[in-house]
């Protein structure tokens, strides 16, 4: 090993093995076309804006120069050790590099040896480059593993393979995976140009031209790879003239025959170790969970005629029976089970016929993923360890001294062989972790599984449970106390604000690596799951306050740095765009998420300016129209004239239900109307999409507060209805809005209108 040189040069220490950057460049019209056209900056660099594109995680690490252990993982010429040339090129750490496939545990050493006398001579970081790092074997990626883990070295990988299952598992961990994609034809294409034009490292002197369709075989038949275009279109361009090189200025025609002639499409094969094995079942797995049993068959076959081990597909498909079907068709597992066994004892070729009815039966029956709830309960225990409350504790041994098992209630000793007793520790009060599902089984059961938790529910909030369970605390007394639990109660029945959060995200299905910007993100609910589904792209928060900007940023403080959402506040909804432009280091958004955004101004008009500018401003750098999606109340008349209606006279009802429509029709009215948020959108310049509905009832404890509240002129809804009532039917009104909550919890439905849109395109 050469130890750096004394001038201090960002990257004067020399390779061990292979130094794939070692050296000057290339002489003019020198090498290998595919290697005098490497990119040389995040400039120059086609193609990967998913991980490298403007605003992306990856891009940010390089620039800032923070960049910690990565593996690059992609096919053949999709650019992992350009990448790692143009980090070279831009970090201040010294950089040097190895092939896997020529240096072992010697080059590893002498490469920790050096880093760390570059640490404590120069305070200087090392990045060590490791191509093919997935043809070490354990022994040898162990031996890297401390000090990377210590900070010694901080890892460039890069693997054809998939490495979470080619490289130790160990140093995956303490690295940050980002997977290459083949190129699309347009990043081909524009490499094709960059080396035609290019005076210098490519073609430029000379005027290249192609007949029709030449050009486009060898990308098409390049498959995303673009040291193979880059390859053919040499050997293409340089057999078309006679000799080579012509004189500068000269015309080099390449026909369709040279084109052919220069390229040979690559098989795909299955590999059983490889990754084709893995991508083939899960194409078959997702085929199952898919319900889709034509593609399940297919892939079925594809894997049995490769020579896969059917023992290992069953492995799959008994996991896909409790993970995909579960709860929605029990017998699942055992179907699946028995076909198994059945192979075992009859073994191929008949052994087929099992693996095709497990495989159908799967495809075929209902699904629920509902089970997903115990890794919620698993996070819970994680997160706290809760005392078990005094009545399920065993009464046998210390009941006497201690209270254990006082108020417990026996089930069995009820009609139903249940009863209202909450069973979860004092600190998980109505914490939800099931959910069933509505398919199969479990809509047998779905609608009695929520009506035992509203009960539970209702019956903690009366004080019941406390009571009868002898705890000697007090019931919720308090309105929050009340509200909160309301809360709880909407949660449990539908999803309520969780579940509206799906179904916004499932609706704009934004992918990994997309910059999400989040309007009104006061509670963080939205801001949070952009964070978490977006995790190689970015995510920007707006709320309207100082004191939401402050609490917000403390709700993330358990997000690494790069990963955590900037966040600002702003009072007005017109300067939005503008804000945000002077807080983001970027501005290309790809979708803005705006959940109450229309209404949370009180001003609907400055919000649709808001809107305008966001369009006008952000933007895709690719030239895409701007998504968003909108979520907004919509407007729910009735419901206190159906509360009312069983304590009243039917020409009070009469005259108070056309109140109550009046108001949710005029503009005062809270919420928007699938109409409303169309035409909204409409005047915002934005071209609406689909839109969906979503509705929740909960189960709501309500008392003399909001009755008076909801009576009272001074309130919206009072001031709006007192006028088409008298004082007398108002009074009426109020006593019998007081006595329908004094019965108990009532059904309260909330809908809300979630639509996409697109702005205007690029």
């Amino acid at each position: 090993m050469i130890p750096p040189g004394a001038d201090g040069n960002r990257n004067s220490g020399v390779a061990l093995s292979d130094d794939l950057f070692a050296g000057a460049q290339p002489k003019e019209g020198t090498g290998p076309l595919a290697d005098r056209m490497r990119p040389r900056t995040l400039d120059e660099f086609i193609g990967q804006d998913h991980i490298v594109g403007p605003g992306r995680l990856l891009r940010r690490a390089i620039q800032r120069d923070r960049l910690s252990s990565i593996i690059l993982s992609g096919p053949p010429g999709t650019g992992k050790t350009t990448l790692a040339r143009v980090i070279a090129n831009t970090t201040k750490s010294r950089f040097i590099s190895i092939n896997a496939v020529l240096s072992g545990v010697q080059a590893i050493r002498d490469s920790v040896d050096s880093a760390k006398r570059e640490r404590d001579l120069y305070d200087r970081r090392t990045i060590l480059f490791v191509d093919e790092v997935h043809r070490w074997n354990k022994a040898q990626q162990d031996a890297l593993l401390p000090f990377v883990e210590n900070g010694t070295i901080i890892l460039i990988g890069a693997t054809t393979e998939n490495p979470f299952f080619e490289v130790n598992k160990a140093l995956v961990s303490r690295s940050r995976v980002f997977q290459l994609h083949p190129l699309g034809d347009d990043d081909l294409a524009a490499a094709a140009r960059s080396a035609i034009s290019d005076a210098d490292r490519g073609y430029g002197r000379w005027r290249v031209e192609f007949e029709d369709d030449a050009l486009e075989h060898l990308i098409k038949i390049a498959d995303g790879d673009a040291r193979s275009l880059l390859n053919a279109l040499e050997l293409a361009i340089e057999t078309s003239a006679e000799p080579w090189p012509p004189s500068t200025g000269a015309t080099v025609l390449v026909t369709m025959e040279a084109a052919e002639q220069s390229i040979q499409r690559r098989a795909v094969l299955y590999d059983r170790d490889g990754d084709y094995h893995y991508d083939a079942v899960s194409a078959f797995i997702k085929s199952v969970r898919g319900s889709d049993p034509d593609a399940a068959l297919y892939w079925l076959a594809r894997m049995v005629y490769a020579g896969e081990d059917p023992r290992f597909i069953f492995r799959r498909l008994l996991i896909s029976a409790a993970e995909d079907v579960g709860l929605a068709d029990p017998r699942a597992i055992g179907v699946v089970e028995s076909c198994a066994a059945a192979y075992e004892r009859i073994g191929l070729p008949e052994g087929q016929f099992h693996l095709a009815e497990a495989t159908l039966y799967l495809a075929t029956t209902p699904k629920s993923n509902s089970g997903m709830a115990y890794f919620d309960a698993l996070a819970a225990v994680e997160s706290e360890r809760a005392e078990v409350p005094d009545h399920l504790k065993d009464a046998s041994r210390d009941a006497e001294g201690l209270g254990h098992g006082a108020g417990y209630l026996y089930p069995h000793a009820f009609r139903s062989h249940w009863t209202a007793q909450q069973y979860l520790p004092e600190s998980l009060k109505g914490a939800v972790f099931y959910q069933p599902g509505s398919m199969g089984y479990e809509s047998q059961v779905r609608d009695e599984v929520l009506r035992r938790r509203d009960a539970q529910l209702a019956a903690w909030l009366s004080g019941d449970l406390d009571a009868q369970a002898g705890s000697g605390t007090s019931s919720p007394t308090s309105h929050a106390q009340a509200a909160a639990w309301t809360a709880r109660a909407e949660a449990s029945v539908a999803g309520g604000l969780a579940g509206l959060r799906d179904v916004v995200y499932k609706l704009a299905f934004p992918p990994r690596h997309a910059n999400v910007l989040v309007l009104n993100a006061d509670d963080g609910l939205l801001l949070r799951e952009a964070v978490r589904i977006c995790p190689e792209g970015s995510a920007f928060g707006v709320c309207r306050n100082p004191a939401s900007l402050e609490r917000l940023s403390f709700s993330f403080s358990d997000v690494e740095d790069l990963n955590k959402p900037r966040i600002i506040a702003c009072d007005t909804p017109e300067s939005v765009a503008d804000s945000v432009l002077k807080a983001a280091d970027h501005r290309n958004f790809d979708l803005i998420v705006a959940s109450g955004f229309l209404s949370a101004y009180g001003d609907r008009n400055a919000a649709i300016r808001g809107l305008r500018a966001c369009d006008d401003a952000l933007g895709s750098a690719a030239g895409a129209p701007l998504a968003f999606v909108f979520a907004e109340r919509a407007p729910m008349p009735g419901i206190l004239p159906g509360v009312v209606a069983p304590y009243i006279d039917e020409g009070t009802l009469a005259v108070f239900a056309a109140a109550d429509a009046a108001f949710y029709a005029s503009d005062t009215a809270p919420g928007l109307s699938p109409e409303a948020l169309a035409l909204t959108i409409a005047e915002a310049g934005l071209e609406p999409g689909r839109v969906d509905a979503y509705r929740v009832e909960a189960r709501r404890s309500l008392g003399d507060r909001e009755a008076d509240a909801w009576s009272s002129p001074d309130s919206a809804y009072g001031g709006a209805v007192a006028t088409a009532l008298s004082a007398t039917q108002l009074d009426s009104i109020r006593e019998a809005l007081k006595k329908a909550f004094a019965a108990g919890p009532i059904i309260w439905p909330s809908s809300w209108t979630v639509s996409m849109a697109r702005g205007r395109a690029r």
